[in-house]
C-alpha cells in the first residue's frame, strides 16, 4: 500500500513537471527553434533532390536526342531540332559493281588525309538523275543536306508509303521516297526526299556520281491493293 502511495505521488509530481514544462516560454521557444531547424535540414534536403534530378534529366535528354538526315535541305525542320551540320549528299559510283550502297552526308568541314596509297574505294558526290524533280531541280543538279537532332524525341523513324506519323509520333518532314536507278550495277538504299528539297549553289554540271530516283510500285509480291502498279511512293521522318 505504501509503495503504491508512492508511485501515485511521484507520477503526480511527473504530471506537474511536464505542466510547468508545457507553460514555460523558454521551453516553447526551444522547440520552435528545433523545429525551425528540422524543416531548414528538410528544405535543404529537398532542393539538393531537385537540383539532382534536373541535372539528371537535362543530361538523359541530351544524351537521347534521335539524329536524322534530312536529305534536300540545308536546315533542319524547326519542330524541336537542332542542326548538327548541313552539308552535302554523297556516296558511290551509281555503276560501280562494288559500290557501297548507302547515301552519307558529307560535312562541309572535312578533315583528309593523304596516309593511304594503293587501295581505295570511291566518293562521289549525288546528283537527281530524273526530269521528274522539276521544278524544283534540274536532271544534274547536286543535293544539300543536313545532319538534324531531335531535342525531344530518342526515336527516330522513316516511313515508306506515308506522308503523315502515326498517332503520338511527331512530323520532321515529309516528301518521295528515293532511291538508285535499278538498272544499273550498284546498289543504293530508299532515303525520305524533302518535298520541298532544293539544289546546292554551282552544283548544275552533271557529272552522276551517286542517284536520286523517284520511287514506284510493282504488283505481284506487293500486296495490291492496298498498294496500286506503277504509283510513286511518298515518305515521311518522325520522332517521338
Amino acid at each position: 500500500m505504501t509503495s503504491l502511495v508512492v508511485f501515485t505521488l511521484f507520477m503526480l509530481l511527473v504530471n506537474a513537471e511536464k505542466r510547468i514544462l508545457l507553460n514555460d516560454p523558454d521551453v516553447i521557444l526551444s522547440q520552435l527553434h528545433a523545429l525551425e531547424r528540422k524543416v531548414d535540414e528538410v528544405t535543404a534536403k529537398n532542393a539538393e533532390l531537385t537540383a539532382k534530378y534536373t541535372t539528371l534529366s537535362t543530361h538523359t535528354n541530351a544524351a537521347s536526342g534521335g539524329v536524322f538526315v534530312r536529305w534536300g535541305r540545308k536546315e533542319c525542320p524547326g519542330n524541336n531540332t537542332e542542326l548538327v551540320y548541313s552539308g552535302f549528299a554523297g556516296g558511290s559510283w551509281f555503276d560501280h559493281p562494288g559500290a557501297a550502297a548507302e547515301f552519307v552526308c558529307l560535312p562541309p568541314d572535312p578533315d583528309l588525309t593523304t596516309k593511304y596509297t594503293s587501295s581505295y574505294a570511291f566518293m562521289y558526290g549525288a546528283e537527281y538523275d530524273s526530269g521528274d524533280f522539276l521544278p524544283r531541280a534540274n536532271n544534274g543538279d547536286d543535293l544539300p543536306c543536313s545532319v538534324c537532332r531531335s531535342t525531344v524525341g530518342s526515336s527516330v523513324l522513316m516511313i515508306p508509303g506515308k506522308s503523315s506519323c502515326y498517332d503520338g509520333w511527331t512530323l520532321q518532314y515529309h516528301g518521295d521516297l528515293v532511291a538508285g536507278n535499278y538498272a544499273v550495277k550498284a546498289a543504293s538504299q530508299y532515303i525520305c526526299l524533302d518535298e520541298h528539297s532544293e539544289t546546292l549553289t554551282a552544283g548544275s554540271h552533271n557529272d552522276n556520281g551517286k542517284w536520286f530516283y523517284p520511287v514506284k510500285t510493282v504488283c505481284g509480291a506487293l500486296a495490291c491493293p492496298p498498294y496500286q502498279n506503277d504509283r510513286y511512293l511518298t515518305c515521311v521522318v518522325c520522332t517521338k
